[in-house]
């Protein structure tokens, strides 16, 4: 075969690949408005919590691992266009960055702990960009939902910061509208197990994670 239209096939490969695990090519449903965390807290007494720490598959697989943890949801935040779609958030030109909306049981887990959880599973260092997805959609930070989630976010990024060497980049900012994400985004870790594994795997997150936080409590 000539070389190049080898070359050809293996990009044309890399591409669909990285397409299919991203989704691209299942059917997507309208993203709602409205979470429905934001109606299970006020009817269950629960609280409600918002992160974002890259690809939201894996910040929802994270804390859905979190005894105390009722709900996550996988949207967007952050932005100024109103109900965006994926596709408008990936390309970079809404402001929004992918997050995830949780509703915890504060009997349970504290936002402290969460906090705690949050550092453990981002990059606090890379301000447009997390692993391997590069860009401001992409940009890890703490929507807070009142002054009491303020102080305690200030205090823990304060802690966590006289544990590392390198100046932490998370913001933390008022809580926005967060637009729920399309169906096929939700749960993906357990609707696309093997896509996800691969995923997460190849944008190297678990290795990053384990060389800032090795060798520190």
């Amino acid at each position: 075969m000539h070389p190049q239209r080898l070359i050809l096939i293996v990009a044309i490969t890399l591409g669909v690949g990285y397409g299919w695990l991203r989704g691209a090519f299942d059917v997507p449903a309208r993203a709602d408005a409205s979470s429905l965390i934001g109606q299970n807290a006020t009817v269950r007494g629960l609280q409600k919590a918002t992160f974002a720490a890259g690809c939201f598959w894996c910040v929802e697989s994270d804390f859905d691992k979190v005894k105390g943890v009722v709900e996550t949801i996988s949207g967007y935040t952050g932005g100024a266009v109103r109900n965006p779609t994926y596709e408008q958030v990936s390309s970079g030109g809404t402001g929004h960055t992918e997050a995830v909306e949780i509703l915890f049981d504060p009997a349970v887990v504290s936002y402290e702990q969460l906090l705690e959880h949050y550092w453990r599973n981002v990059d606090p260092f890379a301000a447009n960009r997390q692993f391997c997805d590069v860009g401001a959609q992409y940009r890890p930070e703490i929507f807070v939902h009142d002054e009491a989630q303020r102080a305690a976010a200030e205090a823990s990024r304060q802690r966590i910061q006289q544990r590392l060497s390198q100046m932490i980049v998370v913001k933390i900012t008022d809580a926005v509208p967060f637009y729920r994400a399309e169906a096929y985004h939700q749960d993906y870790y357990k609707t696309h197990p093997v896509q996800y594994r691969y995923y997460r795997w190849r944008c190297g997150r678990d290795s990053r994670l384990e060389e800032i936080w090795r060798g520190r409590t």
